[in-house]
């Protein structure tokens, strides 16, 4: 069931400045926010909204082992070191899509993972319920922005915080539909004056961080409104990662 008031939210964990970075999408995907907030912060704009549909950039549960009880029959190639993953993160990663793995305990995850865990328990306090749920108003997905902007560009990108990285990622979500700044508009600003005096119009590009959030809003959105474009990998019981792409290559 849509539900028109819906609203798309996108939250990555993984700041430097120990806040999450959020953003939020509507139905026609015009940017409604876009902000850095302690999770307390982050809760109440989410609890007030009529309804939302949230995707995190953090895994939503613990390394279960189950590359090492499947490694016998689905792994037979793989080394030893393979086993630190879960089946989701190792199956990016035959991809050759680069993604780190998750600890089996919560102590041995560092700092962000932890966050996220903090971040889905809290949604769970606040009535969510795990994408997807027939008729809810309220839920949340795993989604991983690395692995979402090499599957919406069909190659592994330029680095996120490089200039080329910066275009490139906010190039392929303007491109997408969400209605941001047209990332092309930097070329038009740039003058011989400016490029002497060092003064890049960067205030037309988006930040590594927000970048990442809002490629997850943009998953939540299609989520909703095109889950015939979204694609899964891994394993219920560990987490499932949802990408946005319908048809995953073999290889990025």
């Amino acid at each position: 069931m849509l539900f028109n008031d819906t609203l798309f939210i996108g939250i990555d964990p993984t700041s430097s400045h120990q806040s999450y970075t959020y953003a939020a999408l509507d139905k026609g995907l015009h940017l409604v926010a876009l902000a850095d907030g302690e999770l307390e912060d982050v809760i109440a704009f989410i609890a007030g909204q009529p309804s939302a549909i949230v995707a995190v950039n953090a895994p939503s549960g613990l390394n279960r082992g189950l590359v090492r009880e499947k490694n016998k029959d689905m792994f037979k190639s793989l080394k030893s070191r393979a086993v630190g993953f879960r089946v989701a993160e190792l199956e990016l990663r035959e991809r050759g899509i680069t993604v780190s793995g998750t600890p089996s305990t919560v102590s041995a995850c560092p700092a962000w993972v932890q966050a996220g865990f903090t971040l889905y328990r809290k949604l769970e306090k606040a009535g969510f319920n795990t994408y997807p749920s027939e008729n809810v108003k309220y839920q949340f997905l795993e989604t991983q922005p690395h692995a979402a902007f090499c599957v919406m560009a069909g190659v592994t990108p330029q680095p996120k915080t490089s200039l080329e990285g910066k275009i490139q990622r906010q190039l392929l979500l303007y491109e997408a539909g969400v209605r941001l700044k047209d990332p092309m508009d930097f070329f038009e600003e740039i003058t011989r004056h400016k490029m002497l005096k060092g003064t890049w119009p960067l205030d037309l590009l988006y930040l590594p961080e927000q970048m990442d959030a809002l490629v997850a809003a943009y998953t939540a959105w299609l989520s909703i409104h095109k889950p015939e474009n979204i694609s899964t990998v891994g394993d219920p019981s560990e987490g499932l990662i949802h990408l946005p792409e319908k048809n995953l290559k073999e290889k990025y």
